[in-house]
């Protein structure tokens, strides 16, 4: 089943450029960027907002080509602005999914692509980094070791210092727990991580799981170029 994001998502397009886009979509289906531009009346900021989201693959082939057929438009009106134009296509080479992914973090913040963990996971694995699915089998008191994308860090007032974390990679999410001590001693890699690693002790309380951390490694680096965030201590 495929998934939709609105235009609402998409980051810098105008609310009014997104208005006129699907009121146009209403009349008729369009036939390319050429038309998208010309019958929803797009300036060029719209438009490569659209492209930069990946909004204009199914009429350009692909973000490279779509930033080109962008950039051949002329939003001005004139004379010869509605005159079709004979060019072939150049045959620009597609983006690499990683490229695809760092994209759709940039534009979007999230992907509906494969996760970038999913890209990760045979480096992970050979590190030794069990999935979110895997750590969610293991029995209590197993020793166990999780990296993730961290996507928020929690300190409820009634937990004395203690940090909760939530780690996520393409198979779901791991709960962290780490106590007030080992955030103290590593508070550059509690507060600084975007892909963390966690060295600890599975606590199994019934359907709830927890990660007790030992010790906290900072991956972040093997991210590269993507953007992530994490919603913290709100």
């Amino acid at each position: 089943p495929a998934v939709r994001l609105g235009l609402s998502m998409v980051q810098g397009l105008s609310r009014a450029g997104g208005e006129r886009i699907v009121g146009a979509r209403q009349v008729q289906s369009y036939e390319s960027v050429d038309d998208l531009a010309r019958r929803a009346a797009l300036n060029r900021h719209d438009l490569k907002c659209l492209a930069a989201a990946g909004a204009l693959a199914s009429l350009a082939g692909h973000r490279r080509q779509a930033y080109w057929d962008v950039a051949g438009i002329e939003t001005k009106q004139h004379m010869l602005r509605d005159a079709p134009v004979a060019e072939p296509p150049p045959a620009l080479t597609p983006p690499t999914e990683g490229e695809n992914l760092v994209a759709d973090y940039a534009s979007l913040g999230l992907t509906l692509g494969r996760h970038p963990l999913a890209l990760l996971r045979p480096r992970l694995a050979r590190m030794r980094f069990a999935s979110a699915e895997d750590i969610r089998a293991l029995p209590h008191g197993r020793r166990a070791r999780a990296a993730g994308i961290v996507t928020g860090r929690q300190r409820p007032d009634t937990a004395s210092g203690v940090v909760f974390v939530t780690l996520e990679d393409e198979t779901g999410c791991v709960n962290v727990v780490v106590w007030r001590d080992l955030g103290d001693r590593q508070r550059r890699e509690l507060l600084g991580s975007r892909l963390m690693g966690v060295e600890g002790v599975l606590e199994r309380e019934g359907e709830v799981v927890h990660l007790v951390a030992r010790r906290l490694v900072d991956h972040s680096r093997m991210l590269g170029r993507l953007e992530t965030s994490s919603r913290d201590f709100h």
